[in-house]
């Protein structure tokens, strides 16, 4: 495919056949997703390829309750897990919130199923100081993330970057032998996805760029 036509139909694919993805085809795609940028060039991303299908059945319960909250947000028109507006849902509203069918599909029956991690000694978190919680340091593991769902896509595939298990990093850590200098960024279920998308909506140019200032002219 060409590049633009990848960057516009990589789409969040949750859904999959049984069609299996062969080692061949992964290396192929973290061969070419290596490439991503990082800060000094240190490359400080991991992968976990979860291949124990009782590993996955045990990241499920995990990742239950970070799921539960987050449709208990949105449900209460919050944006979930933000640092900036308090959230008005109790621990009541979270218990009663049902998990929506099939929750778990992508993580127990994805032909493939990625664990990222990145190495924080070797990322320059420049916002360390920042009164506000940290962003910077994704800029050393993330393009390598997206590489890996953009090479999904070139290969007819498709997948999905899901941050949930972060919530409980320390039992993630535990679960998979994860050594404490690092951190767990996304799990990632990738393989054919049972439907292709027709259009991705997304906001045009105009509505994020601006001239000189926040406030400044919208370009386009």
């Amino acid at each position: 495919m060409e590049l633009y036509d990848v960057m516009r139909t990589t789409f969040a694919a949750r859904q999959f056949t049984e069609d299996e993805v062969s080692d061949e085809t992964l290396h192929r795609i973290l061969d070419n997703a290596r490439f991503a940028p990082s800060g000094g060039n240190r490359q400080g991303w991991r992968v976990i390829i979860i291949r124990d299908q009782e590993k996955r059945v045990q990241l499920v319960p995990l990742l239950e309750p970070v799921i539960r909250r987050y449709r208990a947000q949105v449900a209460a028109g919050e944006n979930p897990f933000n640092t900036i507006v308090p959230t008005k849902i109790t621990e009541a509203d979270v218990s009663q919130t049902e998990l929506p069918v099939g929750y778990s599909d992508p993580y127990l029956k994805s032909p493939v199923l990625l664990l990222i991690l990145v190495d924080l000694s070797v990322v320059a978190s420049m916002d360390y100081a920042l009164e506000r919680v940290g962003v910077v340091s994704g800029a050393s593991v993330y393009p390598f993330a997206w590489n890996i769902l953009l090479a999904a896509r070139n290969e007819g595939l498709g997948g999905t970057l899901t941050t949930f298990a972060a919530v409980q990093e320390p039992m993630m850590m535990e679960l998979f032998d994860v050594p404490d200098n690092f951190a767990v960024c996304a799990v990632l279920p990738i393989g054919k996805p049972v439907k292709q998308p027709t259009k991705l909506r997304r906001n045009p140019v105009s509505h994020f760029a601006s001239f000189d200032t926040f406030h400044g002219d919208p370009f386009g």
